[in-house]
């Protein structure tokens, strides 16, 4: 449901989920991926211009699943929606962020929570950050070592969560709330939040660059 606003023009008129990557949107791709794994039945939180995302998808019927649409009447950040979904799913379901391109096995992620008995699992991808300096070790203006240009490797966030149905209890009806806060609180709470780690090529088209590696990957591929 976000305005996309980091990529600028690209999403003034059509939602970051509706942008091309190889003649197909990314919401598009995320559900045909999906459907290979067998998955038939989704759920699309919508806000910013949401009757396009509407009008492109329609019933899901073009794509062989079945869509319904959850409308927010204010942003409510990544998990907040879930809080309109009536009814509830009854069994553990998968969330998705609307800008993720990822050759991710769905079922896979699935299984993998199954089988932990976890409350959530989240799935992360490492990601390394290379200083473009050298990076000195100073103590007492007397120099210790040196680094030059130095890797940091993260496990960052990946935009896609496996939810067991009594985690929607921990959100509050209409009210904003982001997923990182929502496992947070569950793990403050006692619950089990499981980390998938993420091997498949994955890419969040959060930027215009993003964008740009997305087409460029694309058409090498193809």
């Amino acid at each position: 449901g976000g305005k996309g606003s980091r990529l600028g023009k690209l999403t003034s008129e059509n939602p970051k989920p509706l942008l091309d990557v190889g003649g197909m949107s990314i919401i598009e791709r995320i559900i045909r991926s999906a459907k290979q794994s067998g998955f038939r039945n989704f759920i699309i939180t919508v806000n910013y211009l949401a009757h396009k995302i509407v009008e492109s998808l329609g019933d899901g019927s073009q794509l062989g699943v079945n869509i319904e649409y959850v409308e927010e009447g204010k942003p409510l950040g990544t998990a907040g929606s879930l809080s309109l979904i009536s009814p509830r799913p009854t069994s553990e379901f998968i969330v998705v962020n609307g800008d993720i391109i990822s050759d991710i096995c769905y079922r896979e992620l699935l299984e993998y929570h199954l089988n932990l008995s976890s409350n959530a699992t989240i799935a992360v991808r490492s990601h390394v950050i290379q200083n473009p300096y050298g990076v000195l070790h100073i103590i007492n203006n007397e120099l210790l070592s040196c680094e030059e240009k130095p890797k940091y490797l993260s496990d960052i966030n990946a935009g896609m969560y496996v939810l067991h149905p009594k985690v929607l209890d921990e959100l509050q009806l209409d009210v904003y709330c982001d997923m990182p806060n929502l496992l947070l609180d569950l793990v403050d709470g006692g619950g089990r939040v499981t980390v998938y780690r993420l091997e498949a090529p994955w890419l969040d088209v959060g930027k215009p660059h993003d964008l740009s590696d997305a087409r460029r990957i694309e058409k090498i591929v193809q």
